[in-house]
């Protein structure tokens, strides 16, 4: 491929890494400047700016008042560990996994906590059927697939009746998915993924029926104290104060803050919506133009519109995983899309994060970048 074949228009932002993600546009360093460093959490400027976090999000998300919100240790990954070795054991449990992170919570549920669990996986791009689950059981679910691209269409399978928890790690699908909080007792998140923010840190939603678990079951196992929610048999009401666990990043906090005040002046939660759903639809309508390379989620009612993951489908290549890696490298090379490789359990391919901070605009621009770079990419093979 000659230069003179390249696109003309470059993406202003290149970033489309799935986590950490793009920060809010017109982001800058500066508008950090009043954070409250070297200051103490537990000081009342502290309190008041995790309170506020807390707030804030309950606000923007919709959350029903009488849901805790926590914002705890170890990001996502701390949220939803917390939540299994706390509740979990006291009823068997239906483990459900479509993507590598599921699988994870699978292998904590059978390997590591040795639970009654009934496990139920569907392949890459492939959903499990919600509604053959067991809801009087507990449930263990993500709703957004981050390394297939495959999520949840809606919260109907749920029944607003059952007698188990649901427990849902959310975390590419908050502030830009629907979220039924009536059919969701636990919910997780991290501020690094839609709304671009800093990690480490994770947000703990819990349900009265979630806290009705942790107030009225001590399970027959040790809990670190990063894990503990209860004192005396008693929710800790503190965490869902703002008087964290551990020591959080006040920087981190304030650069929250800051993006859920982006997140209003875009509309709310509608507003975040929408443009996800504008950047998804904007790779979609590339993948219909072209026959050599479809989207990873085969249903269309559960493509995801954050963590779009797609796959080369050309007869012509020859290795799948080489050709992707090729094809991801030429775009960091050009400086036109960073970080677009697919997760590595994941089936070889292209991860577009396509999440709120992203601007369509740098979708559009992106794209034929990528429709140069599997031609230069083809091209090469033939030698």
């Amino acid at each position: 491929m000659l230069d003179d074949t390249k696109p003309a228009a470059r993406p202003a932002n290149p970033r489309f890494s799935s986590g950490p993600c793009a920060k809010p546009p017109a982001w800058t360093l500066d508008k950090l400047r009043d954070a409250p460093l070297g200051r103490s959490h537990r000081a009342a400027v502290g309190k008041e700016r995790l309170l506020k976090a807390i707030e804030d999000t309950r606000e923007i998300l919709g959350i029903p008042a009488d849901y805790r919100i926590g914002i705890v240790p170890a990001s996502d990954t701390g949220a939803v560990e917390m939540a299994m070795w706390s509740m979990l054991g006291q009823r068997p449990v239906e483990m459900v996994a479509w993507e590598s992170f599921g699988a994870g919570w699978v292998t904590d549920a059978v390997k590591q906590l040795k639970l009654d669990a009934r496990v139920h996986e569907a392949p890459y791009g492939q959903i499990v059927d919600m509604n053959a689950l067991d809801y009087d059981r507990d449930v263990v679910f993500t709703w957004n697939g981050t390394t297939s691209g495959v999520r949840m269409p809606d919260g109907q399978a749920i029944p607003a009746d059952r007698d188990g928890l649901t427990i849902c790690d959310a975390t590419s699908a908050a502030f830009a998915m629907d979220l039924p909080w009536d059919k969701l007792d636990v919910t997780t998140f991290s501020w690094q993924k839609v709304l671009g923010g800093e990690a480490a840190h994770g947000m703990l939603i819990l349900s009265p029926r979630a806290v009705e678990r942790l107030e009225s079951y001590t399970p027959d196992r040790p809990l670190p104290k990063i894990f503990r929610l209860t004192k005396g048999g008693k929710l800790i009401e503190g965490i869902f104060k703002g008087e964290t666990i551990n020591t959080p990043s006040m920087l981190c906090v304030e650069d929250y803050l800051l993006a859920l005040d982006w997140a209003r002046s875009v509309g709310g939660l509608k507003g975040l919506i929408a443009r996800a759903d504008a950047n998804a639809g904007a790779v979609a309508d590339f993948v219909a133009a072209h026959d050599w390379i479809e989207n990873l989620a085969e249903d269309p009612a559960t493509r995801s519109t954050t963590s779009v993951c797609l796959k080369f489908t050309d007869a012509r290549i020859t290795d799948g995983a080489a050709f992707a890696k090729a094809v991801a490298k030429r775009l960091e090379g050009e400086g036109v899309a960073l970080d677009v490789g697919a997760y590595r359990d994941a089936p070889a391919g292209l991860r577009i994060w396509c999440g709120s901070t992203v601007e369509t605009s740098d979708i559009q621009a992106m794209l034929p970048w990528l429709d140069w770079a599997f031609n230069a990419e083809i091209d090469a093979q033939r030698g």
